[in-house]
């Protein structure tokens, strides 16, 4: 959608100009109708002490001694505003019971529709091509269900993943082509354009979520999309049949949608340079943003927050007719590094939504899947092998710096990665990157959870080698034998509380918004 609008709007870092520019433009005539105004919405934090109370603060710096006996004048501009900010944060904290005050205000920019379009010219060009692949990813994909031998299908199938590839990867420029002009130290960095281009987007799905509201339910609101359920009876696909025999089909849903686009966010001042020589422009109206359908699919799942009043984000699962997955996003089964105890249970759990002809039917097959994952917990794992064990509670995450970078920061990864520095040796962590697998413990009793963080390899090392470290980390000396084993280690109501929290997310939580009774009674409601 960004591209679109940039390219409906004439977006370009060096278009956004002010009075003094349009001011020394021979162009600067009411009858040309090159200046299109656009709001953006300006979003900033301050510190809420006032002018007067920074100024008492910086002369009572004035006076004090720092490091070394240096006066306050000594130290550098940076020094200085580092030490202003921080006193003024502390006096904040305790005058205001607040650290910043949040400000958002509108504000109105001009952009040029005569300014040299290499901006706009670019973007368009890849559009167009993105839009070639994905034309040619679904003539590919009928020729898949045409062909008339293996041959020709295996065929059809590479040139499907070939072009959809393609056009992933094409998107993923287009939509750089905005996070460019939003990244400090760009050539063309301009905070105008990036505000004009998410104000937009943000206003045409409010405006698609209006009109939904008015015949079905909106579901999830995305940056450049909306989901949502519709009655049945609504009109969904109109197919025609023109004169010449070719068939034309209309989504009546797309359709409405970008009516109302059509009429809210055309740009009728659109310049186009037709005459170099004689400087000549024409005008028309242009919208090249438009609304897809995208499905209908069989079921979309919606995990709810632990907190009342919050709603989760951009996290949902779709399902096909067919039973297969079509979309997931958000959930720690995406992300690298999570616990796979959580990844492989909501692996299993999704598709179980689908079971059943009834809500109650489908939470009593959800709740099989949690139970089998409650009773692995309450019995440490009886029925599973040490090493499966250690794969399931076990997290893996890479530190992106070296451990001498993040300072006195605490962390589960830090702490791991200090231990495993411990007793293999300092060269080991001196490198960024390191891959840091570790458990929670249950001891030292009553510390924060970054400091019970147990790194597997030790378990690996030699038998006295292990029971010294385990010894010191834990903080307990008395340890014997079988206090060794991993089972006796772990902290399994941590574990617990992590299964725990996904399944209210994804089962308990929406069954009580839908007036079923709770499926998994071990897991009480927050």
């Amino acid at each position: 959608m960004y591209p679109n609008i940039i390219l409906t709007n004439r977006l370009q870092p060096s278009a956004i100009v002010d009075d003094a520019t349009c001011a020394a433009c021979d162009f600067n005539q009411s009858k040309n109708k090159c200046k299109r105004k656009m709001n953006w919405v300006w979003r900033g934090d301050y510190n809420p002490a006032t002018k007067s109370e920074y100024d008492r603060t910086k002369d009572q710096l004035s006076r004090e001694t720092f490091e070394d006996g240096m006066s306050f004048h000594e130290l550098s501009e940076l020094e200085q505003a580092e030490k202003i900010a921080k006193r003024l944060k502390e006096y904040s904290k305790n005058a205001y019971k607040k650290t910043k005050v949040t400000e958002e205000v509108t504000r109105e920019d001009t952009v040029c529709m005569r300014e040299n379009g290499f901006y706009v010219d670019t973007v368009r060009e890849f559009r167009d091509r993105r839009y070639d692949y994905k034309r040619w990813t679904k003539e590919w994909k009928k020729k898949v269900g045409q062909a008339k031998n293996a041959a020709e299908k295996k065929e059809a199938e590479d040139r499907v993943l070939v072009y959809d590839s393609l056009q992933v990867a094409l998107k993923c420029i287009l939509n750089s082509f905005y996070g460019y002009v939003m990244r400090k130290g760009a050539r063309w960095r301009s905070m105008e354009m990036a505000g004009i281009v998410t104000k937009t987007g943000a206003d045409l799905i409010t405006q698609a979520r209006i009109l939904v509201e008015q015949i079905g339910r909106p579901l999830e609101l995305d940056t450049d999309g909306i989901w949502c359920i519709l009655p049945q009876s609504f009109p969904d696909v109109f197919n025609f049949e023109t004169a010449n025999g070719k068939k034309f089909k209309l989504e009546y849903p797309c359709t409405m949608l970008n009516a109302d686009v059509d009429a809210n966010f055309t740009n009728h001042q659109y310049q186009t340079l037709e005459d170099p020589e004689k400087r000549k422009y024409s005008n028309r109206s242009e919208n090249s943003i438009f609304f897809e359908v995208d499905g209908p699919y069989r079921a979309m799942i919606l995990p709810a927050s632990t907190e009342e009043g919050k709603l989760l984000k951009k996290r949902y699962a779709v399902f096909n007719f067919d039973g297969s997955l079509a979309e997931l996003k958000g959930f720690e089964l995406k992300r690298r590094g999570e616990l796979e105890l959580i990844k492989t249970f909501q692996s299993q759990v999704f598709e179980r939504f689908l079971d059943g002809n009834s809500l109650e039917e489908c939470y009593d097959s959800v709740a099989d899947i949690a139970n089998h994952w409650i009773d692995i917990l309450e019995t440490q794992g009886d029925s599973l092998e040490t090493d499966e064990l250690v794969g399931l509670i076990s997290e893996n995450r890479n530190m992106s710096k070296q451990l001498e970078e993040y300072g006195g920061q605490k962390g589960t990864s830090q702490t791991t990665a200090r231990r495993l520095g411990e007793f293999l040796g300092a060269e080991i962590i001196k490198d960024k990157g390191l891959n840091c697998k570790f458990i929670i413990a249950e001891r030292p009793f009553g510390a924060p959870v970054t400091e019970r963080a147990i790194p597997t390899a030790i378990w690996k090392a030699e038998p006295a080698v292990m029971k010294h470290y385990l010894r010191k980390w834990l903080k307990s000396p008395g340890l014997e034998n079988e206090d060794f084993d991993i089972r006796n280690v772990l902290d399994w109501e941590y574990y617990m509380v992590r299964l725990g929290k996904t399944i209210q997310k994804i089962i308990t939580i929406p069954a009580a918004l839908q007036k079923v009774e709770n499926p998994v009674p071990r897991i009480q409601h927050p």
